[in-house]
């Protein structure tokens, strides 16, 4: 698929240092680390990052009682939510799947890595690496075949680079009938403290507040705060960062690629207390959900066709 913003080419690594790649022991994560100290570890299950640092700074937030032994979505990290976006609506080809569909509870092949010279994080030299993980309607269980049937096949790329993170989705149809999904990447950021968190990039767009019984407004805040339990899609941004603020200083930025949507979300206390899985329960202090993704319609493929797409976090400490 052609597009002006598609990620550029990983080249063969030169010489000097090399990033570090590492399978675990049982075959279940992968851990990428880069000379310069930055690292990312993902898990097969999922194909869910569950850390990013840049040196020792975490940068995203993972529950304490996050269930990693493949028996349930992780909380926190970034799951990967496909082909559905929330509850499949009723009378749909997503109907009969779970909450956020298939994609974050099946388990991934690892492809492989690769080293960049360029690319959106590369700052000169081999300083990019890039782990390649796979998913289709063969790895599938039994279950989830027989309620979304139709032949698929993601690879999912995870670009490590001193400058940031890079997270893209490749969706190929790979059946003779055409298929609608959504896609999300479901981004947990570590934040000191919540009330003095804001999120810039967003003013004058239209979201829909689940909070407020899914009625849509316009965003008026330049600096959005967060100051209650926040869950908000917003459609269509005019712009492709997101901005997130701590104290009124850059945190991070979040730059969608071939993207429209982002979703802002905070369980605060209420919610927060009422998920098992969710620790330490004062932890919504600490965490703010920027997603990047395409959930407030539905993507079409033909037979054949592709679609690709992600973003890159930069961590601006």
């Amino acid at each position: 698929m052609e597009r002006s913003k598609k990620p550029s080419a990983i080249n063969a690594p030169s010489g000097g240092p090399q990033p570090q790649v590492d399978i675990s022991s049982d075959n279940s994560r992968v851990t990428a680390s880069l000379p310069t100290g930055e690292s990312v570890d993902v898990l097969l299950h999922g194909a869910t990052i569950i850390s990013w640092k840049s040196g020792k700074q975490e940068n995203l937030w993972l529950s304490e009682k996050a269930v990693l032994d493949g028996t349930k979505a992780v909380r926190g990290g970034i799951p990967v939510v496909f082909p559905v976006f929330g509850p499949p609506p009723p009378n749909h080809a997503t109907s009969k799947l779970p909450q956020h569909g298939f994609a974050r509870t099946s388990r991934w092949e690892y492809l492989g890595k690769s080293t960049s010279e360029s690319g959106a994080l590369s700052q000169g030299g081999d300083d990019c690496v890039k782990l390649d993980f796979g998913l289709s309607s063969s790895n599938l269980t039994a279950d989830a075949k027989k309620a979304w049937p139709y032949d698929f096949g993601l690879i999912y790329s995870v670009t490590l680079g001193r400058g940031g993170l890079q997270t893209v989705m490749n969706v190929r149809n790979e059946g003779k009938e055409p298929f609608e999904f959504q896609f999300l990447l479901h981004t947990y950021l570590v934040v000191k403290d919540i009330s003095k968190v804001t999120v810039t990039g967003l003013m004058g767009a239209i979201y829909t507040d689940k909070v407020l019984n899914a009625t849509n407004h316009t965003e008026t805040h330049a600096a959005l705060p967060i100051t209650a339990e926040t869950d908000r899609v917003y459609a269509s941004l005019a712009q492709d960062t997101t901005s997130v603020l701590q104290d009124g200083k850059p945190r991070f930025d979040v730059v969608r690629d071939n993207l429209d949507d982002t979703v802002v979300w905070n369980p605060w206390r209420e919610k927060a207390a009422a998920m098992s899985d969710f620790a330490p329960k004062e932890g919504w202090r600490n965490m703010l959900c920027v997603e990047v993704g395409s959930v407030s319609g539905w993507q079409k493929l033909e037979a054949g066709d592709t679609f690709e797409a992600g973003q890159v976090i930069r961590s601006l400490l």
